[in-house]
């Protein structure tokens, strides 16, 4: 039976380290423009019990979202040991495009997936190298768009990325600012024969909800006393954590249920790291709906450490996991996952992935 199997893993955590006390000298304001009540330390310290922030990592000058990109790719190519030359696609998945430090406007012409090509020097015109945009799940998406590439036979080796510098379209003015971080994360994915019970993605659900809910996060002015125009990434900080709370479980539900699997045989669930709380509630209600409790061990983190690097958390995530890097956490050939994400669209999906 031939299915869609990671072969390989690679990432790229950034060297800039952010901890909570860079904030302490920041005025934040809320989305009327009036300063939020209390000390600078109180509003951070809150942050942190809510989001399990501590700290998170950012860009160095002069590295770009395409940069890291490539990094997190050659890793990724390298651990499964194939020749470049022999992919039928680059996929990058990103919201932003490259966003220099100097000039901060967003460029994505060309695509961010030609310029990793470029960076890899890869020749062959046949690997096709493209982006997608489906806001923080767009890694997992592409995980289900080279799924049904591969059943249509049109690719069989395919490098999958998703890479964010967020440090640089956030408002400082914002507290929704702390939460987010740069990164990248990749996987090569391959169309291989494995065998009824071998490696392979099992089932995928993927949802779009944009009608009430399309503006949950999207692009508005700051918060603070600025007139420059600019535009930055905006929150709807309780809307985004009760639409999860409802469509995450269920998603996963029927991603699992889809394909036949029992909960109970779902050995880790690796979703996107968007803020403690609201991931562990979501892991608490999916098991709820079956009338449990959630075991401990399910669910790996690492946003306290790396903040929420949007695309990138995911296959960050997978692969400091799949490298033994996460104390307590573990995977083994045959080990039934889940990979789950909620972001801007606002989009949602699930991939059930046997190791």
């Amino acid at each position: 039976m031939m299915k869609s199997v990671i072969t390989g893993t690679g990432t790229y955590i950034p060297e800039v380290f952010c901890p909570n006390e860079h904030f302490v000298d920041h005025v934040f304001y809320d989305s009327r423009g009036l300063p939020i009540p209390g000390t600078s330390a109180s509003i951070i310290e809150k942050f942190r019990k809510i989001t399990g922030i501590r700290e998170r990592r950012y860009a160095p000058p002069g590295s770009n979202t395409s940069d890291i990109a490539a990094f997190a790719g050659m890793h990724a190519l390298k651990d499964a040991g194939i020749d470049p030359e022999t992919l039928d696609q680059i996929i990058v998945a990103h919201n932003f495009g490259d966003v220099d430090d100097q000039s901060l406007q967003s460029q994505i012409v060309p695509s961010l997936a030609s310029k990793v090509k470029h960076r890899l020097g890869i020749h062959n015109p046949g690997c096709i190298a493209y982006d997608i945009i489906f806001g923080c799940p767009g890694w997992i998406q592409a995980l289900i768009q080279s799924e049904a590439y591969f059943k249509a036979g049109m690719a069989k080796k395919v490098l999958l990325i998703g890479a964010e510098t967020l440090s640089r379209i956030v408002d400082p003015g914002d507290r929704d600012s702390m939460i987010f971080a740069d990164g990248a994360g990749a996987c090569v994915l391959e169309c291989l024969e494995t065998g009824k019970e071998g490696s392979g993605i099992l089932g995928t659900c993927s949802q779009t909800y944009s009608l009430e809910e399309v503006n949950y996060i999207n692009m508005g002015k700051s918060y603070g006393p600025c007139d420059s125009g600019r535009l930055f990434m905006k929150m709807k900080g309780r809307k985004v954590y009760e639409y999860a709370l409802v469509h995450v479980p269920a998603a996963i539900r029927h991603c699992i249920e889809g394909c036949g699997i029992q909960i109970g045989q779902v050995k880790k669930i690796f979703i996107h790291q968007a803020n403690e709380k609201m991931d562990e509630e979501i892991i608490k209600r999916l098991f709820e709906s079956y009338g449990l409790s959630a075991p401990p061990y399910i669910m790996p983190m690492n946003i306290q450490w790396l903040g929420n690097s949007s695309v990138a958390t995911v296959p960050t995530l997978y692969h400091m996991v799949r490298k033994g890097d996460i104390a307590g956490h573990e995977i083994s050939g045959g080990d039934i996952i889940v990979f789950a994400s909620v972001g801007a669209g606002m989009n949602i999906n699930a991939v059930c992935y046997r190791v």
